[in-house]
This record gives C-alpha cells, sequence and structure tokens, in this order.
C-alpha cells in the first residue's frame, strides 16, 4: 500500500480530533454531575450552580486554552429530544397575511380571487407562495395592474412601488418584504429563545419558505413557550433616567430591603429560640452544635460578606454606575444569576413605595462581557398617562445597517412614518443629550444618546457596532411593522423521563449489538483477521461519534438506529475483503501478495455498494425532516468513516504483521469451508421464485387496498400524547372517557407496558392559537382524571404523566407526505441511473429497481397486514420513510455485490454457458451475503428487543427488510437482470439474420 505514512497520520490526527471533540461532552456531564451533587434534588439550586460557574474556566486542554462551562456547552454532543426530553416547534408566518397587509387588505375582486385560487395551487405545488399569486392574478385577469391604487399603489408603498409599475416588478418588491418579514420574525424568535434559559437552543430556517423549527432541550412548561413564541413583536421607543438621578432611589431601596432583612432576621431569631424553649437539653445542645460547625464550615458565610450583604443587600447583587455602562440610562449591572432576585427585590411593594411612579426597569437584551455572565439594567422614565412608551415600531417605515463616511464605524438609519417623524422630532427635542431606550419585547436592545433635535423622520444610531450587531439593530427597527405573527403548525413535547429511558434503552441496544457483531467477526474470521475488523469497528465508532460532536449534528434517537446499522453495515468491506483473500490464498498465493490482491479485487464491489447507499443517505438528508434528517446524517458520516476504517486501519495492522513475519489467519477451522462449494441452481429455479415473490405482492396490495396502513400523524396531521398511569388501564375505557369531553372517540392503543397508552385526536387541528392548545391539554386531563392518583393537578399531569405530545397540523402533514414520495422516487431514479452507467447495462439497473419495488411494496404489504394483529405499534410515519430507505440502501448494496461478481465472473468465462456462469457467480457470493446478512440481522434485533417502544415499528421495518432485500438480491433482481439480458440477445441475433 503506498503512502502509509500519511495513512497512518492522518488516522493518528483523525482519532486525536475526535477524541479532542468528545472531551468537551465529557467535561460537561462531569460539571452537571457536581451540580446535581450540590443541589441535592432541589433543581433551583442545582440551576443556580451551573449559572454562578457559566463564565469560569472548567477544562484547561493543554494549558494552551482555558474554556469555560459555557464554552464546553456550545461544543458538547447535542442530544435530541427523544433522548434528553423538550420542545420541538414548527412555526410559520403567513405570507398571505403579509400580502393582504401590504395591500391595506384590499377589497379588489381580481386581487382576492388571485389569493384564493393561489392557495389552491399551492396545495400541489412546490413554488413560493409569491409566485403563485403571480401566475393565479395574470390568469384571471391578464389585463388587471398590482400597481393600481386599490391594490398595492397605496400611499405607503409609494417609495417602493412608483406608478405604472409592472405586475414583475410589484411580485419582485412583495417577494423581497415577505422575506424581510420572515427573516425579522426569525430574528425574534431567536432573541426570545435566548431568554429561555435553554442549553443549546436551536432554531433554523425551514426549506419551505416562511418556516422556523425551534429545538428547546428540557422545556417543561409548553404553554408558556407557546404563548410566548406566539405573542406579537413589541417594539417601543422609551425616554429613560440617567444613573446619577437614579442613585437616591437605588439607595432608598437599599436602605428599605435592609431594613426588612433585619425584620425577618429578629423574627427568625425570635422563632429559632422559641424553638429551642419547646427542645429537650440534648435538642438543645445538638441544634447549637449545628449554628457552630455551619458557621466555621461555610467560607460562603464569612463575617465581613455577611456584613456587607446585611448592610447593602441590594448592591450585593446589583453593582449601580454612576457614569453609566454602554448608555446613559445604565444605572447597574448584575450576573445573570442574579437578574431574577433584582426583578423580585424591585416588584416588592415596599421597594416599589421608595422609588418613583413612573420609573420602571429594562435589563439589556445582551451581556457586556465575553464570559456572557454580566447584565446592564437601564432606567425608563414613563412619561404618558397610560403608561405607554411615545412612540412604538408601527412608525418606523424602514432601516438599514450603513457605514458613517467620517468615522468608517457601522451605524443603523431609520426612516419614520409622517405622523411618526412628528413624535420623533418632539421626542428627540425633549431629550437631548439623554438616552432613549430601543426596547423589544421588554429588553432593551440599545439605548442611543440624543445629540439635537431630528425633523424628517431620518435618523441614524451609532456606536461602537459590528457589522452583526448593525444588521441585528437594522431588523429589531424593521420588525415593529410585521403585518403577521408566527402561528404554530407542529409542535412535539418529549417529558425527561421519557428521554431518559430512550437513552438507557438505545445505550443497551448499541452495546449489546455492538458486542454481538465484535463476537462474530472473532467466530468467523478467527482472532487474526477478526481482531482487525474489530479495531476497525471500534476506531470507526470513535470517527462517527467525533464528526458529530466537531459538526454540531444533534444525536437522536433514530440517529443511534443508524449508527448502529452503519456498524453492522460496515462489516460487509471487512467480509468482501477477507473473503477476496480467502480466495488468493487457496489459489496458491503467498501472505503478503494474497492481501494485497485481495483488497483489489474487493475495492469495486466495496465502493460500488458503498456509493448507491451514500447516495440514499443524501436523498434521505435533502427531503427528509426532523428523524429523518438525524438518521441520515448518522448514516453519510457512518459511511465513510467505515470505509476509512476498514480498507484503510486493517490494511496496515495486516502490513504491521506481515512486516515481522507473523502469519495472519482469516478463517477458523469451523467456518473455513462453510458454503465454500454451494451449488444453489439460482437460475433454473427463478420462476418458482417469481410466483413466490408475485403471490407476496399480490396479497400486499389487496391489503394495502383494503385495509390500508395504519397512518401516523405525521401523514394525516392531528395531535399525539403518550401518558403514563400508576396502574394498567383499559383503552377501550380512556376511549370512553375522552369521547365525552372531545365528542368523539380518539384513537387509544396499548404503549409499551399495559400503564401507558397513546391517544390520538383530530380535534379542532384545523384550528391554531395558544388558546386551542391549551383547550385540548384541558380537556385531556378533564378525560383522564378519574385514572389518575387522587389530588393530581393539571400541571403535575403535563409533567409526569405526559410523557410525550405531539401536532402535527394539515399543511405540515401533506408536505411530509410529498416529501417522503419523492424521497423514494428519487432514491430509485437516482440507483437506476448509477447503476445503468456503472455496470453499461441498462439491465442490470432494470433488475435492481425492480428487487427494490419489490421490496418496499412486500414491507409495506406486511406493515398493512400486521397492523392491529402485532403487539407493537406499525404506524407509518417519517420514522418509517427512514426505514424503507434503508431498506432500498441495504438492498441495492446487497444486489451491486452480486452483479459485480456476474460481471466479473462474465469476464472471465465469456465462453462458457451464460446461465452456468451466472449461477457460479451467485454462488461465490453466498459466503458474504451469510456473514453481512447475519450480523446486520443480529444488530437489527438487538435494537429491536432492547431499544424501546419508541423505536420498534421503525425496527421492525428494518428487519423484514433486511430479509427480503437479501433475498430480492439472489432470486429476483439477478434473474430479471437475466432474463431482460437474453430477451435483449434474442432481438439482436434476430436483426443480425
Amino acid at each position: 500500500m503506498r503512502n502509509k505514512g500519511a495513512i497512518r497520520l492522518l488516522a493518528i490526527v483523525f482519532a486525536l480530533v475526535s477524541l479532542y471533540q468528545l472531551t468537551f461532552t465529557y467535561v460537561t456531564k462531569k460539571v452537571e454531575k457536581e451540580a446535581r451533587e450540590f443541589g441535592a434534588g432541589d433543581i433551583k439550586k442545582e440551576q443556580n450552580y451551573l449559572d454562578s460557574i457559566r463564565g469560569e474556566g472548567v477544562y484547561n486542554f493543554l494549558w494552551l486554552k482555558n474554556y469555560t462551562y459555557k464554552e464546553c456547552k456550545e461544543l458538547e454532543m447535542n442530544l435530541g429530544l427523544d433522548l434528553k426530553g423538550g420542545m420541538n416547534v414548527t412555526m410559520e408566518v403567513s405570507v398571505v397575511d403579509i400580502i393582504r397587509a401590504m395591500a391595506n387588505n384590499s377589497k379588489d375582486e381580481t386581487f382576492n380571487a388571485a389569493i384564493a385560487k393561489a392557495k389552491q395551487m399551492q396545495a400541489n405545488s412546490g413554488k413560493g407562495f409569491v409566485e403563485l399569486f403571480g401566475q393565479a392574478f395574470e390568469q384571471i385577469d391578464p389585463n388587471a395592474q398590482l400597481s393600481s391604487p386599490d391594490i398595492f399603489g397605496t400611499l405607503e408603498m409609494k417609495d417602493k412601488i412608483p406608478f405604472g409599475a409592472s405586475n414583475a416588478e410589484v411580485l419582485k418588491v412583495i417577494k423581497e418584504e415577505t422575506d424581510g418579514a420572515i427573516d425579522n420574525t426569525y430574528n425574534i424568535l431567536r432573541s426570545r429563545i435566548d431568554r429561555f434559559g435553554v442549553a443549546q437552543p436551536n432554531i433554523q430556517k425551514a426549506d419551505v419558505s416562511g418556516r422556523i423549527i425551534i429545538e428547546l432541550p428540557g422545556i417543561k412548561d409548553a404553554a408558556r413557550v407557546r404563548k410566548l413564541l406566539q405573542g406579537t413583536a413589541s417594539l417601543e421607543f422609551w425616554e429613560t433616567y440617567s444613573a446619577p438621578e437614579v442613585m437616591q432611589y437605588l439607595n432608598a431601596a437599599n436602605t428599605k430591603l435592609a431594613e426588612i432583612n433585619n425584620a425577618g432576621d429578629v423574627e427568625e431569631e425570635a422563632a429559632t429560640e422559641e424553638v429551642k424553649k419547646e427542645a429537650k437539653d440534648e435538642d438543645v445542645a445538638l441544634l447549637d452544635k449545628i449554628e457552630e460547625e455551619g458557621a466555621q464550615d461555610s467560607l460562603a458565610t464569612s463575617q465581613d460578606a455577611k456584613a456587607m450583604a446585611k448592610m447593602y443587600p441590594l448592591f450585593s447583587i446589583l453593582n449601580p454606575t454612576q457614569q453609566g455602562g454602554s448608555s446613559k440610562a445604565v444605572v447597574g449591572m448584575a450576573h445573570v444569576k442574579d437578574t431574577a432576585e433584582v426583578n423580585g427585590v424591585m416588584a416588592m411593594p415596599a421597594i416599589k413605595s421608595v422609588l418613583p411612579r413612573n420609573l420602571k426597569f429594562f435589563w439589556g437584551v445582551k451581556p457586556i462581557d465575553e464570559a456572557g455572565n454580566v447584565f446592564e439594567l437601564f432606567a425608563i422614565k414613563v412619561t404618558s398617562r397610560d403608561g405607554k412608551a411615545p412612540l412604538d415600531g408601527d412608525a418606523v417605515t424602514s432601516a438599514r445597517e450603513q457605514v458613517d463616511q467620517q468615522t468608517a464605524k457601522y451605524e443603523v438609519s431609520m426612516s419614520m412614518s409622517g405622523e411618526g417623524a412628528k413624535t420623533w422630532a418632539r421626542l428627540t427635542k425633549d431629550n437631548v443629550n439623554r438616552a432613549i431606550a430601543i426596547v423589544l419585547d421588554g429588553y432593551v436592545y440599545s439605548a442611543p444618546n440624543v445629540l439635537g433635535e431630528i425633523k424628517g423622520g431620518q435618523s441614524s444610531i451609532s456606536g461602537d457596532f459590528t457589522v452583526a450587531e448593525a444588521k441585528d439593530l437594522a431588523n429589531i427597527l424593521k420588525s415593529g411593522k410585521l403585518p403577521a405573527p408566527a402561528h404554530i403548525i407542529a409542535d412535539e413535547v418529549v417529558g425527561p423521563s421519557l428521554g431518559k429511558e430512550s437513552i438507557q434503552k438505545g445505550m443497551y441496544s448499541f452495546i449489546i449489538a455492538f458486542v454481538l457483531v465484535l463476537v462474530y467477526m472473532f467466530f468467523f474470521y478467527s482472532k487474526g483477521a477478526g481482531l482487525a475488523a474489530n479495531i476497525a469497528l471500534i476506531t470507526n465508532l470513535l470517527f462517527i461519534f467525533g464528526v458529530l460532536a466537531s459538526l454540531g449534528a444533534v444525536l437522536t434517537l433514530p440517529g443511534i438506529a443508524g449508527i448502529v446499522l452503519t456498524i453492522g453495515m460496515s462489516v460487509d468491506a471487512n467480509v468482501l475483503i477477507y473473503e477476496r483473500i480467502q480466495e488468493e490464498l487457496k489459489s496458491g498465493k503467498g501472505l503478503g501478495l494474497a492481501i494485497s490482491d485481495g483488497y483489489k479485487n474487493a475495492y469495486s464491489a466495496i465502493i460500488d455498494g458503498n456509493i448507491t447507499t451514500l447516495l440514499t443517505g443524501i436523498i434521505l438528508y435533502l427531503f427528509g425532516e426532523g428523524p429523518i434528517k438525524g438518521f441520515a446524517t448518522t448514516l453519510v458520516i457512518g459511511i465513510f468513516s467505515s470505509l476509512f476504517a476498514a480498507i484503510f486501519i486493517t490494511r496496515l495492522i495486516f502490513e504491521a504483521q506481515t512486516a515481522r513475519n507473523r502469519n495472519v489467519t482469516f478463517a477458523t477451522k469451523f467456518t473455513d469451508n462453510w458454503l465454500r462449494n454451494s451449488a444453489v441452481t439460482f437460475l433454473q429455479k427463478r420462476k418458482v421464485f417469481y410466483v413466490i415473490s408475485g403471490a407476496a405482492i399480490v396479497l400486499s396490495v389487496v391489503s394495502l387496498s383494503t385495509k390500508g396502513l395504519n397512518q401516523g400523524i405525521d401523514f394525516t396531521g392531528g395531535r399525539t400524547y403518550v401518558v403514563a398511569f400508576d396502574k394498567a388501564v383499559g383503552v377501550e375505557d380512556v376511549a370512553k372517557s375522552l369521547e365525552t369531553v372531545y365528542g368523539h372517540a380518539p384513537e387509544v392503543k396499548t404503549f409499551g407496558g399495559a400503564n401507558q397508552v397513546k391517544i390520538s385526536t383530530k380535534y379542532k387541528i384545523e384550528e391554531s392559537g395558544t388558546e386551542v392548545d391549551d383547550e385540548v391539554e384541558n380537556l385531556l386531563y378533564q378525560g383522564l382524571k378519574p385514572y389518575l392518583a387522587d389530588g393530581t393537578s393539571k400541571a403535575d399531569f403535563l409533567e409526569d404523566n405526559r410523557k410525550m405530545s405531539q401536532k402535527v397540523g394539515p399543511t405540515i402533514a401533506d408536505d411530509i407526505r410529498t416529501s417522503a414520495l419523492w424521497s423514494i422516487l428519487g432514491a430509485l431514479i437516482v440507483i437506476f441511473l448509477y447503476i445503468m452507467v456503472r455496470f453499461s447495462n441498462w439491465q442490470y439497473g432494470l433488475g435492481a429497481v425492480a428487487a427494490l419495488a419489490h421490496d418496499s411494496i412486500i414491507v409495506l404489504g406486511i406493515f398493512s397486514v400486521g397492523y392491529g394483529l402485532l403487539p407493537f405499534s406499525l404506524e407509518i410515519d417519517q420514522a418509517f420513510i427512514a426505514a424503507i430507505l434503508t431498506v432500498v440502501g441495504y438492498s441495492i448494496n446487497d444486489t451491486v455485490v452480486v452483479f459485480d461478481r456476474i460481471r466479473e465472473y462474465l469476464g472471465l468465462y465469456p465462453k462458457r454457458d451464460r446461465e452456468e456462469v451466472v449461477n457460479k457467480a451467485l454462488n461465490s457470493t453466498m459466503r458474504r451475503t451469510f456473514s453481512t446478512s447475519l450480523s446486520t440481522m443480529v444488530v437489527l434485533l438487538a435494537i429491536f428487543l432492547f431499544g424501546g417502544t419508541s423505536i420498534q415499528g421503525f425496527t421492525f421495518a428494518l428487519l423484514v427488510g433486511v430479509m427480503v432485500g437479501t433475498y430480492s438480491s439472489l432470486f429476483i433482481a439477478s434473474p430479471i437482470a437475466y432474463d431482460t439480458s437474453l430477451r435483449v440477445q434474442k432481438v439482436v441475433d434476430k436483426r443480425k439474420k
């Protein structure tokens, strides 16, 4: 092997980088364990501990860089909601509402008819709504003009849509405005999410325009999340107090708080003395001893610290400033862990009594230190009788970042409407040399100082802005005129207990499957070759997790299944190589040459098989969402890492051994001749298998036509809840109880144990809003109350009994069905084209695609026949689509290996009977087919038995698919390719005659 040194260096570097990336996960888990021990079951105390060390160094990497806990948390392995618990939300900004608002809710008949028609067209089109609206408008009235005063030619839009503008020009402006509104919504949601205090929140724009996907690990209060995310943005401009003006009030508040605390201490001391009087002598002695030891042992309660905190209780949590911080309106700074306590103090009636009625406090939206711990407190002055801001976001017409020509620094320019400009002029005139705070959702984004009166509504906000900060502020200013709020069209809540259970069962299945594969390789290929393969598998595992961590990819339960399946399938590369080496050894070649030629001859089948699986994984990633994308990510990473490990790591091990003249064995005495000289007459019996497969396909089609499939809410829309009870419940009884509150009987199934059910309902799924979501959850609680423990409140029910909830709106369900269909069709087309080009023969492509269609139909048929009969869920959902496409990838990998051997044998024996050569080629792959299929089946069986209820249906599909795929590679794909080749040859021969 050439470049051994470079490959060895690459492997070492790759392993070290993977270990480095995984150390952050180790460090964060260690710190969080310390926090749990410190909290001793008190979650608030545990969180305070983590907040206190957020900016402190916890990991000194080789003394080169000291990473803070916050930095380690950002670099650790991300766990999906199904493993960690939390909430996943899909939000949609209504482009229709934006367009209507831009047209001032025009009553024009053509405009409204075009809106209605575009909605209908969107149901069956992948185009954006603006484009469809333009097409519909042209179709309804080719002579109508969008720039007319009755539609978009309004006074508000005159600067963007000039009189007489063409429809194409108007549509371009509409597209820019809707994209801008979506971007603004994204920025607002991102800002709100940052304040949830969620570790590793994730927000991203979906492929579908207007949709935003949000993941919030660890969230428990789903109702609060829905309310905050769907609230309309509130942009306000406030007058402010300066720091010196507020200092006297802060001093008064501090004095008042000290008085309150001292009074509380006196009461506490009196209560303690009362307890001592009532206690026995030994108990009194014990209390005194505890107090004495506590005072000696606790560093946090030293005399000096206690004295300072007692004298300055407010200033011990809020650092006041006389000069102001980033603005004249900054009156203090506090650590993130103390901000809630400061808010509590300022809300106390006694403290409010010493503060002016028109004084309000808002925190800055971003920390001011690099560690992200310190926030500024701004003093806001209320000048109106109704307590509202003198100017709000409706006044802003546009905002953008720009570079100041004199200072070369970034600033933000802002334009206001006519009425807004008048108010802005008055506001700036009254506040020269003071600050005006720009507040969104109750947080200060900027508080620039006013240099002079600003007339005409054109102004600029300067400061020490970076490009990103200037863009963010411009987007915030533009957000004040959002014409449409974002609505939740799908959400999923996974309880932490279910996530913990998923982790445990996922890890059990992973470890068991991995150990079984290692044992199998030792057993079948001896300790020499088996050890090399196992080292490669372990290295492969390290690479996969290292790459996932470095990319910031999210590891989900389907992702774990993808890793385990990748490990099972990666055995195939080792099997192909080892079988080839054994063939070379049996032909009389020496060990070194046999190894070299074995690797060389195996490359073709390995590369072809993995490329087809890779293509499937890429299609999964492009078209899939959620669990499908997570599965595809691990599959694609696993393919590359397993190829590197199987081809290069094992080769390095073998060459190191042969260089030391050590013998390497590639089989045990029990497996050396296993299926070595099989003589199955595949082609002679092909008609029998055609009949068997035909019967299975007919049965499947009949069942699919009559019984159908058990479609999950991913495809139908609706709400699903997984609820656990203290004891076993009857599904029929639960359904009847819920029928009384919902008005219809929802679908109720046992999910896992007899004390856990899965409830699906379409109650008010067409309606949106937090009120509807709250109503559905409240009715669920009322309907299930008879089965809950006495005294269980709704909050307790949602946190303890509800393990998972999922909502999928009708629009999302349509899109999932469409993406699933395109995923399957895309995979089949791409695979057909690849095989046709790679083998220079369309008959091979036809045989492969026919086998894939055969496999997919039979798996679907088994799910149709089996649902309701088998004791586990056979729902058709996104995870099932991932399973079908994985079956496609596995089956095509198997088929390509078989085709590769047929092609090789036809080249070696061109004069022999074609049927005899094909049979010989198929028999020569039996050992490889047996090893790969058995190892993969063992892996999948371990996942099925130990992986938990949530992925049993997914794994069952894979189990069936692997069996059917192995069968079709030998008995369907090859015979069809053979038969079509014969027919083509007969046609060619006739033409020659």
